[in-house]
């Protein structure tokens, strides 16, 4: 199974409440809305655009 990466995002306080808003709504969590956003935000672009092809890191053992 592929680990997963952070990301850490600033934004403004405004936007940070909104996202809190539409999360709750939604019911997910802040991190989780933002997950399905950008997901959304992939697949309409490569649906548009063209699938974007990334290799995937395998896990080393050490």
């Amino acid at each position: 199974m592929a680990r997963t990466k952070h990301l850490g995002l600033r934004v403004e306080p405004e936007l940070h409440r909104k996202l809190a808003y539409i999360s709750e709504y939604e019911g997910r969590s802040m991190n989780g809305q933002i997950i399905y956003l950008v997901n959304r935000c992939i697949r309409k672009f490569e649906r548009e655009i063209g699938e974007i092809e990334v290799e995937i890191e395998e896990k080393r053992d050490e």
